[in-house]
C-alpha cells in the first residue's frame, strides 16, 4: 500500500521544505497540467528536472497534457521513477510505451471518469500502473466520484484474470474518510494531496492512510 502526496496541494514556492515535510511518503505525484488538455496549468520540464535533483523519494510523474506522446519520453529522460499518460490525450500508445520504458521509468497510463476499463485492456500487459481518476482531472480539492470503486474493482478483477501485478492508482479526493473503501476495492497505490498537505502533521497523515488501507486490502 503505497501513499503518493500530490504536490498540487504544496507550496510551490517552496518545494523543498514541502518534500521534507513528508518524508515518509512512498513517492511524490508530480500533476504537469497545460491548460489544453486541462484548464489548469502547474509546471514543465525544468521545474520537474529541479524536483528530482532536490529530493531522494520517487517521483511519479502524471501528464495532464496534450501531447504526451512527444513529451512523455522527454520527462522520462529526467530519471524519474514513473510517467503516466492519459489515455484520453495519446495519439499512438502503443508505440509510446516502450520509449518511455527505454528511458527507465515505469509507464503508468491514466483514465478519466467517464473512461471505461476496457478502453485499455489492449495494453493491459506492458504496463505497470493503472490510474483510475476518482475527479475530473485539472483541480486539486475536489470530492471522490463514488461510482470510481466499481472502476477498481473491475481493473483488479481483469489484471488478476491475466495473471498481471500491474499497481492500481486511484487519484481525487482520497482522505481518511474514503481509503478504507479505495483499498477495498482493489486499489495499492494512493494519491492524496489536501489531505495529506492540509494536516497539523503530515507524516502522522501518510502513516495513517497506509494503515488504514492495509487493514482493508483484500
Amino acid at each position: 500500500m503505497r501513499i503518493q502526496p500530490s504536490i498540487l496541494s504544496a507550496d510551490f514556492a517552496n518545494l523543498d521544505a514541502e518534500f521534507a515535510s513528508i518524508s515518509s511518503a512512498d513517492g511524490i505525484h508530480v500533476d504537469v497540467m497545460d491548460g489544453h488538455f486541462v484548464p489548469n496549468m502547474t509546471f514543465g520540464l525544468p521545474v520537474v528536472k529541479r524536483m528530482q535533483e532536490i529530493t531522494s523519494l520517487p517521483l511519479d510523474v502524471h501528464l495532464m497534457i496534450e501531447h504526451p506522446d512527444h513529451w512523455a519520453p522527454k520527462y522520462a529522460a529526467l530519471g524519474v521513477f514513473s510517467v503516466t499518460v492519459h489515455f484520453e490525450a495519446c495519439e499512438n500508445l502503443a508505440n509510446l510505451i516502450p520509449k518511455i520504458k527505454s528511458e527507465g521509468s515505469r509507464v503508468g497510463v491514466a483514465i478519466k471518469p467517464g473512461t471505461p476499463v476496457t478502453a485499455i485492456l489492449p495494453y493491459v500487459e506492458n504496463l505497470d500502473q493503472v490510474l483510475v481518476m476518482s475527479v475530473e482531472p485539472g483541480f486539486g480539492g475536489q470530492s471522490f466520484i463514488p461510482s470510481s470503486l466499481d472502476k477498481i474493482a473491475e481493473l483488479k478483477s481483469l489484471l488478476a484474470e491475466r495473471g498481471l501485478a500491474t499497481w492500481i492508482q486511484v487519484d481525487g479526493g482520497i482522505s481518511a474518510e474514503n481509503i478504507s473503501q479505495v483499498a477495498a476495492a482493489g486499489a495499492d497505490t494512493f494519491v492524496a494531496g489536501s489531505s495529506v498537505f492540509g494536516a497539523p502533521d503530515r507524516n502522522e497523515m501518510i502513516s495513517r492512510l497506509r494503515t488504514l488501507a492495509v487493514e482493508s486490502a483484500h
